[in-house]
């Protein structure tokens, strides 16, 4: 193991353990604390993390990994992708610090945020940071001003209107732009190494994948005539971190399988990576959450009142987190939470119309509507699953601080498979498909293109 995960970050339990059964002690033992101290806090299997990244080396072998780092930044979930073996993608100087603070070398980071800070270019420079992104003449500029050095991977944009989180409308160069950006980078004596590209968040159009990959040949193409080395693509993300996923992720990585062997067969001189978030922790957070205050609203319905013999009411209950906090996402990425209720409930008991929101004194910081509750009390507790992607850490890296603790646990099981780099053989479905012992102990180097050049004809 490289040191990065020690069994003292996280509980050790036995397998088949449930994070419910974790919350229902957390929770016991914060009510009990004095004066209310702890109002939200999650639990994580990171052993959830640990088999997604197997079933990620099972469906897509080609693929390097890199994680977002944006997307849950908890100091755990760092240290277990990176004793993985993971690279990270960084969108600023707080998740490139970050990173590096754990000990993850600069050989392993991308800097791919599109709209970059000067300051943060030339921090990156610095700090060794060497593989950049960019879709426009704006930021090949300022990179050729403050890290002309730099390795630049082109962002071209893809057809990802039905995704739940389009990126193209602002991320993303036109292949009618691309080679003048080719062009205008060789003039500059910049290297462009690569094609990225982003097909949005919950795109459930497989062929914008295979579209994408094709679109990203033509860049090559253009590329090698100009004389760029260009030997490294970079699939993006976006993929699902939910079993119930409108379109699964082995059926998504199915059609990368085709579309790379059509267009990047083995032995092209390619890299292959993917930038993933949601996919590695999705699942593996679940959230309590206390009610810190409630009140009934009678809802001004002309009529009802006759009919029933009593005026209708809604109950409105506040919680100590709302969208400007853990649930952001609610916000930002569509979700709808949907609370579980950690007391037990009688099955004749009355459920009344409520809704959940968060402390801040404004109309917008709505958690979720239109619920059927049962009678709930200041101090009890709800907790919502699937909470792992965009929740953990996003105040910290805007600025604010992370109060929201976090209590890690990981099954013997995951954690020797972890410490072997193997997937254990009860999860195997067939030999054949067997995931091997990992190899993603690699970096970017200079010398990355261990295959012959990329030219056109190598893939026709």
């Amino acid at each position: 193991m490289a040191g990065y995960l020690s069994e003292t970050d996280f509980v050790m339990v036995e397998e088949g353990f449930s994070t419910r059964d974790l919350l229902e002690e957390l929770t016991l033992g914060a009510s009990q604390a004095t004066a209310g101290d702890v109002a939200a806090f999650f639990v994580a299997d990171l052993g959830a993390v640990v088999r997604k990244h197997f079933c990620f080396l099972k469906c897509l072998p080609r693929v390097r990994p890199f994680y977002t780092v944006k997307c849950n930044s908890s100091p755990g979930v760092l240290k277990v992708l990176a004793e993985l073996g993971l690279g990270f993608s960084c969108a600023n100087k707080a998740e490139m610090e970050l990173v590096q603070r754990i000990g993850v070398p600069a050989s392993k980071i991308i800097y791919a945020n599109p709209c970059k800070q000067i300051a943060q270019i030339k921090y990156a420079a610095k700090h060794g940071v060497r593989l950049l992104s960019f879709d426009n003449e704006m930021e090949l500029a300022k990179v050729v001003k403050g890290y002309p050095s730099a390795r630049m991977v082109l962002g071209i944009a893809t057809d990802d209107r039905h995704s739940l989180s389009p990126l193209s409308f602002k991320f993303g160069a036109s292949l009618q732009s691309c080679r003048h950006l080719l062009e205008n980078a060789k003039r500059s004596h910049v290297e462009v190494v690569g094609v990225s590209f982003h097909v949005g968040s919950g795109c459930p159009d497989l062929h914008a994948y295979a579209q994408s990959i094709a679109d990203a040949r033509l860049v090559f193409e253009m590329g090698a005539e100009l004389g760029h080395r260009m030997h490294l693509l970079d699939l993006g993300g976006g993929f699902p971190g939910l079993e119930g996923a409108k379109v699964r992720f082995e059926e998504i990585a199915s059609v990368i399988n085709s579309a790379l062997d059509l267009y990047f067969p083995e032995g092209c001189g390619v890299d292959i990576l993917a930038r993933l978030g949601r996919y590695y922790v999705t699942s593996a957070f679940t959230l309590a959450v206390s009610i810190i205050a409630k009140k009934e609203v009678l809802l001004d319905q002309p009529g009802r009142e006759e009919e029933s013999g009593s005026i209708p009411k809604t109950i409105v209950y506040h919680l100590s987190e709302g969208v400007y906090g853990i649930f952001n996402s609610v916000l930002f990425d569509n979700t709808c939470p949907t609370p579980i209720l950690q007391k037990k409930s009688s099955v004749d008991q009355p459920l009344y119309s409520s809704s959940l929101w968060g402390p801040v004194a404004d109309g917008q910081d709505c958690v979720a509507e239109g619920l059927w509750l049962p009678q709930l009390h200041v101090g009890d507790w709800l907790v919502f699953e699937n909470m792992g992607a965009y929740t953990v850490g996003m105040a910290s890296l805007l600025g604010g601080t992370q109060t929201c603790r976090v209590t890690y646990a990981m099954s013997r099981v995951a954690w020797e498979a972890l410490r072997g780099q193997l997937l254990p053989t009860e999860q195997d479905e067939d030999t054949e498909g067997m995931c091997k012992p990992l190899s993603c102990g690699w970096e970017i180097t200079d010398t990355l293109c261990v295959g012959p050049v990329f030219t056109p004809a190598s893939i026709m």
